[in-house]
């Protein structure tokens, strides 16, 4: 039941106001105009039918007693894992084995695995008098389990996501820094090795770091061991590696290096968003879309339209839409006093932001492509479906508030 006194109508209001920003986008991305032809794809009627569903979905949920919501949680987990198994033997699209087909339409189970995953972690992470230690474990365990299937699709990008929600989750249960920070170490251990300057400054920022926290001698002494045995066998790894093997990695963190080949997306991309300079070239007037230089440009790539056709302009009042959005997020993260509810709430705002910045990021270069599409704007029903329903849990918690001690 709707409770009026206590729905979030401001985060409700931006979630729509994004969705009808992206059927907007998506119009725009589907149409083709040169001189006097013009054609318009049916991707921007589909993505207003996926729009509808989606928010009926997310009504719907608001309505569901929370009882109900609670027991359904552990087996939709499962069975997205068993949908997870069973979509690796799909037919293979573009190399990859990640959506099930039906009736033209495609459901994506790793889309659905984020958001039940964060729900999941939040429930057994919440439970009184878990120790520090076992909060991370179990949430570690969890989170691995998805990821490793994804991972075999193969889907990389959205492997990433899961680890981000992970660590929004550890710090909304108050799991302490030092922690979080054993937990991360091995990953800077690793980047930092491309520079052996960085290696010492991290390794030793590091030591300092948990000697300070007072942890004792055997967890410092094995943590910097580890982290600089990673650190070292990192350059080793890398000259081990064939040559061909070596362009395609240095051309994933610099496009330039392979224009034609995979650093051309990213390249145009940045052609388009420089173009559109500050007011755009005007609606359905983007060249580098009109002419398919730019490849994805109604799902990964739209904000690159967005900067094309509307102009810095129109690509700030976005990113506008889109801090209000995240800032009620936020917000509603610090209101929610039940703790499973606030760890859950936290998962979905991390998610969601880092899907925000990665794609925003790589449409202007600043981060390598990964396949991550921007949320409620890129073109997708189970992308659209499953962020809505993410918004309406933190919905229906804000909602439930005061139900329950």
């Amino acid at each position: 039941m709707i409770n009026r006194k206590k729905f979030d109508f401001a985060l409700a209001a931006y979630l729509i106001i994004l969705i009808v920003m992206g059927c907007v986008a998506i119009y725009s991305a589907t149409t083709t105009t040169i001189g006097d032809y013009i054609h318009t794809e049916n991707n921007w009627w589909k993505q207003i039918i996926f729009a509808a569903v989606s928010l009926g979905c997310a009504f719907l949920l608001l309505r569901l007693p929370m009882p109900i919501f609670e027991l359904i949680v552990l087996p939709a987990f499962v069975l997205n894992l068993l949908l997870l198994i069973a979509v690796l033997f799909t037919p293979a699209v573009n190399g990859s084995h990640r959506w099930f087909s039906l009736g033209g339409l495609n459901y994506q189970p790793s889309e659905s695995a984020k958001i039940l995953t964060i729900l999941m972690v939040a429930r057994v992470i919440s439970k009184q008098h878990l120790t520090e230690v076992r909060q991370i474990f179990y949430g570690l365990g969890i989170t691995l389990v998805p990821i490793l299937l994804i991972l075999i699709e193969p889907d990389f990008g959205t492997t990433l996501v899961f680890f981000f929600s992970l660590l929004a989750m550890l710090v909304a249960a108050e799991v302490p820094l030092v922690y979080i920070l054993l937990l991360i170490s091995p990953v800077i251990s690793i980047v930092s090795s491309l520079w052996w300057v960085a290696i010492v400054v991290w390794i030793l920022l590091l030591l300092f770091l948990l000697l300070r926290a007072k942890l004792s001698w055997i967890a410092v002494s094995i943590t910097g061991a580890i982290n600089v045995f990673l650190a070292l066998i990192m350059p080793v790894f890398w000259n081990g590696l064939k040559n061909y093997q070596q362009d395609r990695v240095l051309s994933f963190i610099d496009p330039m290096r392979d224009p034609l080949g995979a650093g051309y997306q990213i390249i145009q991309s940045k052609i388009a968003v420089g173009s559109g300079a500050i007011i755009g070239k005007g609606w359905l007037q983007g060249t580098q879309k009109n002419m398919n230089f730019l490849p994805e440009h109604h799902t990964d790539f739209i904000f690159s339209v967005i900067g094309e056709e509307f102009g810095f302009l129109g690509s700030l009042l976005l990113l506008f839409v889109f801090i209000l959005f995240f800032q009620r997020l936020a917000t509603a993260v610090g209101e929610l006093k039940i703790k499973e509810r606030k760890i859950a709430a936290a998962g979905i705002l991390a998610y969601l932001m880092f899907q925000t910045f990665i794609n925003v990021g790589m449409n202007i270069g600043l981060v390598p492509a990964t396949g991550i599409p921007l949320p409620f704007i890129s073109y997708g029903g189970s992308n659209l479906l499953i962020n809505t329903l993410a918004v309406g849990v933190v919905l229906k918690y804000l909602n439930e508030r005061g139900f329950m001690i």
